[in-house]
């Protein structure tokens, strides 16, 4: 990455030494005239993260960010000029049976030893970095009886459990009017089955249910199952109560004390970081995220990686685009496979509601700078880092093994977080550079944001300020390290992110592409 920067003079950002396109990088962006520190001027004015031509393009010829092709030109473009969205003819998406596979599988990173974090040991050998109670449902019907239930568990039981950090109701839009044999209905049933056992609950979530409804508790909870606690009473019917609607929520306050008083019970204790279950994400993008924000993260993730954790990065149609270098990245022919059966189905998934990829970028990507999906996909996949990539996951499976993996889903923020949390994730990171209030309930959310206008605008929101790195404040591998302690402190319980300061969360999302009858 090649930063041009002398004061407050003009500056720009050029990431790879065959782009004919770079960012502008000062604040307010750089007015019609304004020359940069090699001798490039501006022959209209650009904002802050847009592309400008260092050369003329002609009609038809390629655009180039992080090296590869975002865009033909249609029309010539003049050196110096603004390159904008509308200006470009967007590449066809690569082909899924020509793709190269574990051709370029990098060699294993050293082992990073010695780094521990205080956590919570669950009974299935996963490690919680919270101790939460989570009560799970198989319907929406119950939502506002249960949302009830736990105002009053909140304030009446919870602060007699100074242990217990929180109470979570795992809500959701499915169970009922539902065509659960579809073929594709197994992805939000086990998505809520997998929710349940999140590390975060610790074994003890409990199911409240209607008692009618298509999905019913004993397949969100199975006997057997070493990651949930069925021990003791886990489920109450609102259909079994015979006094009302006060019947309900004494019975479901008095389920939730039972396991209140096991989890005061736990205790952090030091874990090695391998325990870690780091969920990545990236929302609100722009065009610095691929510049700033995500190649920190990606250094981050590769040092957990190297200490034995396990990272996960998603989002299918935000790699699609540049899937190509993920499969030379396949640590195996079979994670190579698995990387292109998740892009064909989602392909095929689009195709069904008369949409492709292009639908992914919003108008605020657009405004931040992003052209189109394939640019923000590179910018995307920067959040994996340099290890091969050592597993797949579907939706709303969870994961079995350490190391980077890909979890296969949707690129909207609240689905992705939610199938993130039923792979297992217990600490989450979210960047941003358009900004976002995004949380999770389940897990802490650290927010990392692309641009320091940003940070000084929202200083109670974001906790991390990335744009120091296209300042030269600070530098990619400085803020790696530094996001990989500050990870090891909120995992620990040292630090709370502002999310959690504030409570903020978004609901849990399925993704249910199956039928609703």
């Amino acid at each position: 990455m090649q930063l041009i920067e002398h004061s407050e003079s003009p500056r720009y950002v050029r990431l790879h030494p065959d782009d004919n396109v770079v960012v502008v990088v000062n604040d307010g962006g750089l007015g019609e005239g304004a020359r940069f520190a090699d001798g490039l001027t501006l022959v209209e004015g650009v904002p802050q993260s847009h592309k400008v031509a260092t050369v003329d393009i002609r009609k038809g010829e390629a655009v180039r960010r992080y090296g590869q092709v975002i865009g033909h030109a249609l029309a010539d473009l003049r050196q110096g000029s603004w390159v904008k969205e509308d200006q470009l003819a967007m590449p066809a998406a690569p082909e899924l049976a020509s793709l190269p596979r574990c051709d370029a599988v990098p060699a294993a990173l050293p082992p990073l030893d010695g780094f521990t974090f205080e956590g919570y040991r669950n009974a299935d050998g996963t490690v919680g970095t919270r101790n939460i109670l989570g009560i799970t449902t198989t319907v929406q019907c119950v939502t506002g009886v249960l949302d009830h239930a736990v105002k009053r568990i909140r304030a009446e039981l919870l602060p007699r459990y100074p242990n217990v950090d929180d109470v979570v109701a795992l809500t959701h839009s499915y169970g009922c009017g539902v065509a659960i044999n579809a073929r594709d209905a197994y992805i939000p049933i086990r998505t809520v089955r997998n929710l349940a056992r999140n590390p975060n609950l610790g074994g003890e979530a409990l199911v409240i249910s209607l008692g009618c409804e298509k999905l019913q508790a004993g397949q969100v909870m199975h006997d057997g199952d070493p990651s949930v606690d069925l021990s003791e009473p886990w489920l109450y019917r609102l259909q079994d109560a015979t006094l009302g609607f006060g019947e309900m929520i004494e019975q479901i306050m008095a389920l939730a004390e039972t396991r209140l008083k096991k989890l005061d019970q736990r205790r952090r204790e030091s874990v090695p970081a391998s325990e870690l279950i780091l969920g990545m994400q990236c929302g609100g993008s722009d065009a610095f995220s691929g510049i700033t924000a995500n190649p920190a993260l990606g250094y981050a993730a590769d040092l957990l990686v190297r200490a034995g954790a396990t990272v996960l990065f998603s989002e299918v149609t935000e790699v699609r685009d540049a899937i190509y270098m993920l499969t030379s990245r396949a640590e195996t022919p079979e994670v190579a496979e698995a990387l292109v059966r998740e892009m064909d189905w989602y392909d095929r998934y689009l195709q069904q509601g008369a949409a492709d990829r292009s639908a992914n970028t919003t108008p605020g990507n657009k405004k931040g700078g992003l052209s189109n999906i394939v640019e923000k996909a590179l910018g995307s996949i920067v959040k994996s880092g340099s290890a091969a990539i050592q597993g797949v996951l579907g939706p709303g499976e969870r994961v079995t093994r350490k190391g980077l993996i890909f979890c296969a889903t949707p690129a909207s923020d609240f689905v992705c977080g939610t199938l993130q949390l039923a792979a297992g994730m217990n600490l989450h990171v979210f960047t941003t550079g358009r900004g976002t209030p995004y949380g999770l309930a389940m897990a802490p959310v650290v927010k990392v944001c692309t641009r320091s206008e940003l940070a000084q605008r929202w200083p109670d929101l974001i906790d991390i300020d990335a744009g120091r790195i296209a300042s030269g404040r600070a530098s990619i591998e400085e803020l790696g390290w530094e996001l990989f302690h500050y990870y090891l402190d909120v995992a620990s319980g040292r630090r709370q992110t502002w999310a959690e300061q504030h409570g903020l969360h978004n609901d849990i999302t399925l993704f249910n592409p199956a039928p609703i009858t």
